[in-house]
């Protein structure tokens, strides 16, 4: 079973590290083609920002290889033997800390050197090592709380209650859910500033959108993302009462309140047709398949591995095999959200009144995030959540697009 494990996870690992090579190869090339919807300087930037990202990618895939092959061998073993005579529930909650606490350390320099060194190099960011320092002790903290409050109650149902995997799922999605509602109002608010948007008549425009669309908010906010990113977005946050319009100062600094009001319009359209639940509901039918099978996991496997068959031991596998579960799901989640994006853009075309607003703002939102605008089908398939913005500019109507044979740009050689 153990044997079985390890090639599923080096077959996920060879994969996430041949679609960042596909991707290289493929951007490697296409930069050289004419730039489409950036000027030369911004579009030669973009491919390398995208490149260097990719390189990250591969020695971090090669990393987490490297950390499942030490707790699956020694690791989980030696947290067993350490915590072996505590309570259950203590133990558990000890094991997934010190589970997490490993992951993070060996994860932060990937975290240090895209911040620091290549977010710095293309001017993206506006962090210091102070807030950087900052945002990881508020972040360690709050995930340690929650991963050992969940552990604790996780660690008891299997202990107490006949048939753990489904009364686990249920209070983890519950956790999940709950989170979302907590987010806007409770979470985010402990990482950035979120003010009332004082521009008047931008926001009696925003309220007469939302009212259009029937869409309830908590209030629109300002969030002070330029102190750490230089990038642009804006989003709708939580669910219920604590749904909330959020505008990164930097958007407003960019775009003209029609092209702004064009954007939010397309945030509407996930609100409309109920995107959020969509998504929390797809979720959660993959964690019920993930619990399922944890549930039904061999005995022999806690052997193979020299483990206990304690709630700590089945939590951490589960943990040490979540990547790769999620992993198999990304092209149907990724299917999914894409589509939501072009039925969102087209319900923005409706309330709005137009589509040359989205697409003005899409083009400057492509060349202010330097987000290359062609990736290779791979990339596209696993972990594009939006399409690429070429294709939904030319669903939008945009005459400016220049018709492309995708193949061609996928020959040649790769290029690391």
């Amino acid at each position: 079973m153990v044997e079985i494990i390890s090639i599923v996870y080096f077959v996920y690992v060879l994969l996430k590290v041949y679609i960042s090579v596909m991707q290289i190869g493929y951007v490697s090339r296409a930069k050289d083609a004419p730039p489409v919807l950036m000027k030369p300087s911004t579009w030669m930037k973009s491919a390398r920002y995208l490149i260097s990202n990719e390189r990250v990618k591969i020695v971090e895939a090669l990393v987490d290889y490297a950390i499942f092959i030490f707790w699956l061998a020694w690791g989980l073993h030696w947290i067993d033997t350490l915590t072996w005579n505590m309570d259950p529930i203590v133990q558990a909650v000890v094991a997934v800390d010190i589970f997490l606490v490993v992951n993070y350390i060996v994860e932060l320099p990937f975290a240090i050197y895209t911040t620091f060194v290549i977010d710095e190099r293309f001017k993206f960011n506006h962090s210091t090592p102070e807030l950087f320092i900052k945002d990881q002790i508020k972040g360690g903290i709050m995930t340690l709380l929650f991963a050992s409050l969940l552990a604790a109650a996780v660690s008891w149902i299997i202990i107490n209650v006949p048939m753990w995997w489904f009364f686990s799922f249920i209070l983890v999605f519950a956790v999940l859910v709950l989170l979302n509602l907590l987010y806007p109002t409770v979470i985010a608010p402990m990482f950035n500033t979120f003010t009332p948007l004082e521009n008047e008549l931008l926001r009696e425009k925003i309220d007469n959108l939302l009212k259009k669309s029937g869409f309830k908010s908590e209030g629109v906010y300002v969030m002070d993302s330029s102190k750490r990113d230089a990038r642009l977005n804006a989003y709708f946050g939580g669910i219920g009462k604590s749904k909330r319009v959020v505008l990164f100062d930097t958007l407003l600094e960019k775009l003209t309140d029609n092209e702004l009001l064009a954007v939010l319009s397309h945030e509407l359209g996930h609100f409309k047709h109920r995107d959020i639940y969509k998504n929390i509901a797809m979720l959660g039918g993959i964690l019920f398949a993930g619990f399922y099978i944890l549930g039904h996991l061999p005995a022999n496997l806690f052997l193979e591995i020299g483990v206990m068959q304690t709630p700590a031991m089945i939590m951490l596998i589960f943990l040490l095999l979540l990547p790769v579960f999620m992993f198999v799901f990304m092209p149907v989640m990724s299917l999914v959200s894409r589509r939501n994006e072009y039925e969102a853009d087209r319900y923005a075309v409706q309330v709005h009144g137009n589509s040359t607003d989205l697409i003005s703002a899409l083009k400057k939102l492509v060349d202010e995030n330097k987000s290359f605008p062609k990736s290779h089908i791979l990339t596209k398939i696993f972990y594009h959540s939006h399409p690429p913005v070429i294709d939904r500019l030319k669903a939008l109507g945009d005459k400016n697009i220049p018709d492309e044979k995708e193949d061609e740009a996928l020959k040649g050689e790769c290029n690391l």
